[in-house]
Formats: structure tokens, C-alpha cells, sequence
């Protein structure tokens, strides 16, 4: 029988590696993934906290927020691709210059 706690766990796991990558990698989609695992780990907490509690007001945020992540991804991913095109890198070392 799977508890809360195990829930829990898996997510402050996955929470720590999307941190790390974030943290640790310098190429931009690694980056990218690690948020999304991040993000992951905010929606198992949220769906395993609303189904042990008997409210699902946590699974419809979960809902919303999985869509609100897919947007942000295909808006990342374009952002990627542009500066790909413009500096022909995808490292964030690289990337040190604002320009408008």
C-alpha cells in the first residue's frame, strides 16, 4: 500500500534532481528538462496531497498546471531555437549578453 509519505519522497526526489540540473548543466534544453522535472514534482505532491486529503480542488491546479507547463515549454523550446539561430550555441556561459 503506497502511503503519502512515499509520494512524498519520490517527489522531493525528483525535485532534487530537476534542481540540480538546473543548477549543475549549462546546456539550455538540460536546463529546461530539469525545470520541467521540477515542475513534475510540484504536481505529484499536489495530486497525492488532494487525494489523501479527499479535495479535489489539488488535482484540478494540477490540471491547470500541466497545461500552463506545456505552453511554457513550446514557448521555451522557441526561445531556444532563435538563439541557436542568432549565437549558434545553446550553452549558458555563452549566453552572458543582453541585447534588445
Amino acid at each position: 500500500m503506497l502511503t503519502l509519505t512515499h509520494f512524498l519522497v519520490l517527489s522531493f526526489l525528483l525535485f532534487l534532481i530537476g534542481a540540480a540540473g538546473v543548477l549543475l548543466r549549462r546546456n539550455i534544453l538540460i536546463v529546461l528538462m530539469s525545470l520541467e522535472l521540477i515542475f513534475n514534482a510540484v504536481n505529484i505532491m499536489l495530486a497525492a496531497f488532494s487525494y489523501y486529503s479527499g479535495n479535489l480542488n489539488g488535482t484540478i491546479f494540477v490540471v491547470f498546471n500541466i497545461t500552463v507547463a506545456a505552453a511554457e515549454v513550446a514557448i521555451g523550446l522557441a526561445i531556444l531555437v532563435c538563439v541557436y539561430r542568432r549565437r549558434q550555441t545553446v550553452y549558458v556561459d555563452e549566453l552572458d549578453e543582453m541585447r534588445g
